[in-house]
């Protein structure tokens, strides 16, 4: 499939290359790289190619770059030796060669602060003998046992490790932060009521199951600058639940995003499947136009942006053909969010955002599965 360039053309680059603030930040376009799993950092440490993968897409463009799922100083926040860590003096001096390398091609940077809960399983790296934790004990898959209800001081502990991550993040260099707070990760099994079936502060109404998110942003803000952005990435869907859902209806999203917001959150990043489906009934508005309606906050779209296939597939190993962005500068014309956030097509080819903005369509290429097992 060949995508015309056409009065795509003019609109792509009046709409997508306009600066836009978040707190402190001003970012230069409206492009930003979704943050993917890549799993080439031995021992958690960037090395110099994954310093040159993110220099190359700040240099073609991309105006914000949030990188791939780093995991915070916690022995249960990861599941393998080849994600890369927050916290540690090699693997921080790794990511301030990264933050270093895209400002010197023109681009920001914010790194995803990671903690993947109940997604774990016990015995693997980096720290083997670490048990899987949660809210409640249950996966997302709502199987119990093979991991420990958290306790307060190891709600406590992990709290600490995202406020230590972010104030590192701003001392070496970093333009900002984002919390992974989404598909079924730490964050989100307590956000959901499918993970969450505490009784005490930390469970309940959607108000008490978002005091856990509340408090890291919180820690968070207090651990950092007035001006560095904190950014929350959340979902509905899961990994292993595409069809859950934190709220069924606005009234729920609010009372689950106000105190995010109120905690010091400064941008929304919410990740859909496909960013052009309707978020609930009798509005056209997705998931991210209604995060920013419902909080005034700056607000990212993602999912399968360019493209005609959804991203769980691509990870499986499917292709996917090329698709036209007009319905996104529709939205984008309309003010319904802020910022488009673009994942497969720009694994696929670094030169996406350029190609785009210039309007050279014909130019792009579908994706193909390979791509992930390079750092092109």
């Amino acid at each position: 499939m060949t995508v015309t360039a056409s009065d795509t053309t003019a609109r792509a680059a009046g709409i997508l290359s306009r600066p836009a603030t978040i707190n402190g930040l001003t970012v230069p376009n409206r492009i930003v790289m979704a943050p993917m799993t890549r799993m080439f950092s031995p021992g958690g440490v960037p090395g110099e190619d994954v310093v040159s993968y993110y220099s190359r897409r700040a240099a073609a463009g991309v105006g914000l770059i949030v990188t791939e799922g780093t995991y915070v100083g916690h022995e249960s926040a990861g599941q393998s030796g080849r994600v890369p860590r927050f916290h540690g003096e090699e693997q921080l001096a790794g990511w301030a060669k990264v933050a270093e390398a895209v400002h010197a091609a023109g681009g920001t940077i914010v790194p995803q602060l990671w903690h993947i809960g109940m997604v774990r399983e016990q015995g693997q790296a980096p720290y083997p003998e670490a048990p899987a934790v949660g809210p409640s004990g249950v996966r997302t898959d709502g199987t119990e046992g093979g991991g420990n209800a958290m306790t307060q001081a190891d709600i406590d502990d992990v709290v600490a490790a995202f406020a230590r991550a972010a104030a590192d993040a701003e001392r070496i260099g970093f333009d900002g932060v984002e919390l992974h707070g989404a598909h079924g990760y730490l964050i989100d099994q307590f956000l959901w009521s499918g993970t969450n079936r505490r009784t005490d502060a930390y469970g309940g109404d959607p108000v008490a199951r978002a005091r856990f998110a509340a408090e890291i942003v919180a820690a968070v803000r207090a651990a950092v600058s007035p001006g560095f952005p904190v950014v929350f990435r959340y979902s509905q869907w899961k990994q292993d639940a595409y069809d859950a859902r934190l709220a069924e209806t606005p009234q729920e999203l609010e009372a689950i995003l106000a105190p995010l917001a109120a905690a010091g959150v400064d941008a929304f990043h919410a990740s859909t499947r496909r960013y052009w489906l309707p978020e609930f009934e009798d509005s056209d508005l997705n998931l991210a136009g209604w995060t920013k309606k419902l909080t005034g906050k700056p607000a990212i779209t993602v999912g399968s942006v360019g493209l005609n296939g959804e991203f769980i597939k691509a990870f499986q190993g499917e292709g996917a053909e090329l698709a036209g962005i007009d319905n996104l500068l529709d939205r984008m014309e309309r003010d319904e969010f802020d910022f488009v956030a673009v994942g497969r097509a720009l694994l696929q080819d670094p030169h996406w955002a350029a190609k785009v903005l210039a309007g050279r369509f014909d130019e792009l290429a579908p994706y193909e599965p390979a791509s992930l097992r390079t750092l092109s």
